[in-house]
């Protein structure tokens, strides 16, 4: 696969990419900062991918799919410094932004990848990763746009492969509809399972967890309730 080429669905169509991929104009001085440093930690695909050579050193490999302004991501580079984390964004405000904390963190664990999420996974080697975060990822609400939701067959089916087992997949959102979304793909997918210890267990936030902006501003246009599922790779 060509870095231009998109990955395929299980029908053998070329998946077409849904995510913005500008949005707000960085200023001069973020330009500069990016143009300066992002070279120094983009990771360029070019076939095969092993998060090993990127961490040669890490004790665990992490993947954050869309960061967004990248809070959740800088502060688990920070208290993990022993984990490689690779961050996947295309929106150029959050690349910036992520760009600026990997620079006033010295964060050295840290990678972006500013393309196409699937195209990663479709990359990687099997059981190569420990954890996969995709946080309140766009819901793409109207019934007419869900097939440009992330979670879907294709991803979850490499989200499996990738995902050592006894791993992880983080989901995060505030949307119900979304969330049903996710749980009736999940249990679509017989290499994850999906364990709450108790009904409603789900609304509480992983341990250690700080609001990102999307949760802030979602509590401030009154969506009171997350969804915080945590599915487990099985040894199958």
């Amino acid at each position: 696969m060509t870095d231009h080429e998109l990955p395929k669905t299980r029908s053998g169509e070329p998946r077409a990419f849904f995510g913005r991929r500008s949005g707000k104009k960085l200023h001069d001085g973020q330009k500069a900062q990016v143009a300066a440093l992002l070279p120094q930690v983009e990771l360029q695909l070019n076939g095969a991918c092993d998060p090993q050579t990127l961490f040669p050193h890490a004790n665990k490999i992490v993947i954050e799919i869309g960061y967004g302004g990248g809070e959740h991501l800088a502060r688990k580079a920070v208290e993990e410094p022993d984990t490689g984390f690779i961050g996947c964004e295309v929106f150029t405000g959050g690349i910036g932004k992520m760009v600026q904390a990997i620079e006033a963190g010295g964060l050295e664990n840290v990678r972006l990848f500013t393309d196409d999420a699937l195209k990663l996974l479709v990359a990687l080697p099997d059981a190569s990763v420990d954890a996969v975060y995709l946080l309140y990822p766009d819901p793409w609400p109207k019934s007419r746009h869900h097939k440009r939701r992330f979670v879907s067959p294709t991803t979850l089916d490499q989200l499996a492969r990738v995902i050592r087992p006894g791993g992880t997949f983080f989901f995060a959102s505030d949307i119900e509809d979304y969330a049903d979304w996710t749980l009736a793909h999940i249990v679509r997918e017989p290499r994850f399972g999906f364990e709450a210890n108790e009904p409603g267990s789900w609304h509480i936030p992983y341990p250690g967890w700080q609001p990102t902006r999307y949760e802030q501003k979602a509590r401030r246009e009154g969506r009171m309730v997350s969804f915080y599922f945590s599915f487990v790779r099985k040894a199958v």
